[in-house]
């Protein structure tokens, strides 16, 4: 028997529960597709501010290699390892976000906007202890630590932004999966 719901949206209905795996799946999917997102804002950006399009990938790498060579380590390519490091960090800090706001009854956003909030601010504050490396390991002067702290603090708000939303979208979207089935069941009984 096909059920169909008279009301499909996905924001209608509260998130109550969704499980662990659920949150990682939907943090890994927005952490992912925040950092593409990121990314692409900057590789349009940086060229219009005269910059090469690759310098923030270049930067971290430099960072990276730099925290190495300190273990002992040697590393080379800085663009490829800033690449790496982004999208390492990026969805692996998204499925930590995802699994916290579904482990964490006060953390779980019953809307779009607290979504949103929650993820951004999360971003912005993990973020610090990484950002604060970047002057100090490649000793930056004053002026370019401002640009890149205010370049990074713009860049992942973006990235907040868009985990925000797909996380909101995705515990949505399974709460009420979850309740047209359940509905559903209790129509054919």
């Amino acid at each position: 028997m096909e059920v169909t719901c008279q009301n499909s949206s996905w924001a209608s209905v509260p998130v109550t529960h969704v499980s662990l795996i659920g949150g990682l799946g939907w943090g890994l999917i927005g952490g992912l597709a925040g950092t593409m997102v990121m990314d692409i804002v900057l590789m349009v950006a940086l060229p219009v501010a005269g910059l090469p399009a690759l310098t923030c990938f270049s930067i971290v790498g430099e960072t990276v290699a730099s925290f190495f060579s300190m273990q002992g380590v040697e590393m080379k390519d800085g663009v490829l390892l800033g690449v790496f490091t982004h999208y390492l960090i990026g969805p692996a800090a998204g499925a930590i976000f995802g699994a916290a706001v579904t482990q964490v009854k006060v953390l779980r956003p019953d809307t779009l906007r607290k979504s949103i909030i929650l993820a951004v601010l999360y971003v912005q504050i993990l973020s610090q202890p990484i950002l604060a490396t970047t002057p100090i390991l490649l000793k930056m002067t004053a002026t370019t630590t401002l640009l890149w702290y205010g370049g990074s603090s713009v860049m992942h708000t973006v990235l907040g932004f868009v985990l925000g939303v797909i996380i909101s979208y995705g515990l949505h979207s399974a709460a009420a999966l979850k309740h047209r089935c359940s509905g559903a069941q209790r129509l054919e009984n």
